[in-house]
Formats: structure tokens, sequence, C-alpha cells
């Protein structure tokens, strides 16, 4: 079973969540599943789901930036989508699923989520109303944004897909500096340290970012758009026409 941080206190009732699928919900399905939901406190390399093990909630970020990752039966692992305030984590039981088929871990920022049991989420789930709806849009995209990083990791090189990967994260962190190791950064691109520091190297000598002791400052977006490959823009654009 996974442990949090901190304990839980109940979701503020004087406003909205920071979660953009639950501040999208109308005030009476809000106002419906806010009994259900508790505020967790979550810190930087935390599990909030653990690879074949039993689905007993669903989180809804309202901040940080979460990584799900595929792991192989000798540990080694890499990632195929990351999760922040835009969505939603353990997606699967949309659909009926019970069990992750892949590990998540909150990477970047230490931030809170909404934690809802994933009976109350079901049920939620079979009245098909906003919450349906929102959850639906976010299933769509998160399944582009999986076979786009699927087709990123085979097809692109390794510094066009660290600036995909540092955009996306500035995309839902909400800052334009945070600590990330190059350990982290090398399991996130498939790849090694050493690889990663020859990247990163060449980032900084380009003036798109400072990188020092594992902390990253996005000096230039502009400049990280035009060396990133066509996988950022893409993502983007079909997140946006969802809405998300």
């Amino acid at each position: 079973m996974v442990k949090h941080s901190s304990p839980t206190r109940p979701p503020p009732t004087n406003g909205r969540p920071k979660n953009r699928l639950l501040a999208s919900l109308p005030a009476e399905d809000l106002k419906r599943i806010l009994p259900h939901l508790e505020t967790i406190s979550m810190t930087v390399k935390e599990v909030v789901h653990k690879r074949g093990e039993p689905l007993r909630h669903v989180f809804f970020p309202n901040g940080g930036m979460f990584s799900v990752t595929s792991m192989m039966v000798d540990g080694t692992a890499i990632e195929v989508a990351t999760v922040g305030v835009e969505g939603m984590l353990g997606s699967v039981a949309f659909y009926g699923g019970d069990k992750m088929p892949g590990e998540t871990m909150l990477q970047v920022l230490d931030s809170t989520a909404e934690r809802m049991p994933l009976a109350a989420f079901a049920e939620e789930i079979e009245r098909r109303g906003a919450l349906f709806e929102a959850v639906g849009r976010y299933a769509q995209g998160m399944l582009t944004l999986v076979m786009q990083s699927t087709a990123c990791i085979g097809l692109h090189q390794v510094q066009e897909r660290c600036c995909r990967w540092l955009l996306m994260t500035l995309d839902r962190v909400g800052t334009d500096h945070f600590d990330l190791s190059h350990e982290f950064l090398a399991m996130m691109l498939g790849t090694t340290r050493p690889t990663v520091t020859i990247v990163a190297g060449a980032l900084q000598h380009a003036g798109l970012i400072r990188y020092t002791h594992g902390h990253v400052t996005i000096v230039d977006r502009a400049g990280l758009e035009a060396a990133s490959c066509e996988c950022y823009s893409s993502i983007r654009t079909e997140f946006a026409r969802l809405g998300l």
C-alpha cells in the first residue's frame, strides 16, 4: 500500500481545487463529489501507484509533475507519459481497470493532490455526467500523449526529446526553475547519465537552460520549442483541442 508523506485533510470548501478537471465541473457536480475527496500532501520521488498493485484510489494533482513509467522485469524504466494539474492519476479506472500497468511517481516539485476512492470514482463515472465527460476527454488526450511519446522515443534524437520533456514539465509545474537530477532525467528519456550530461551541456551552451547541481532553469522557452521535435507541438495542440 502506498504511504503518503503527511496526514490527509479535507479539500478547500471556499474555492475550487487547483486541478483543472475538478475545477471545470459545474458547482452541483463538484459539491456532490467533495465529500469523497481528501487533499494529500506529496513529496518528490513519492510513488502513487505501483505496477500490478490493486488500484484503490485515483488522484487529481493540484501541482507538480508526475511521471508514468513502463517497467521491465530487471527494473529498467522509461517514461511514457507525464501528468500535472490538467489531469488525473489512475486513468485506467475510467475504462474499468483495477490495476496499473506501470508505475506513477511525483517527479518535479512537492505538491498536493485530491485523492478519491476508486468505488466513489466509478459511481460518479456511471452517472455519465460532467466528470465522465471531463475524464473522457483527458483519457483521449492521454492516449495521444502515450502514442506520440512512444514514437518520439524510437524516432527522435535525445536532445530533441529532452527539449520536449522540459517544455512539457514547464507547462505542468508553472515555474521556469525546478530540481531535477541527471539520474531521473536519464530514466525519463531512456538514456544514460553521461548522455544527459552531454545534452544538458549543449542546451546550456546554446543559452536555452541553466543546469547546475541538479537544478534546472529555463532561460529561453522559444529556443527550446525551436530545438524540440514535432511531438511537443502535436501533443500541446491535441490537448488544447480537447480543452485540457
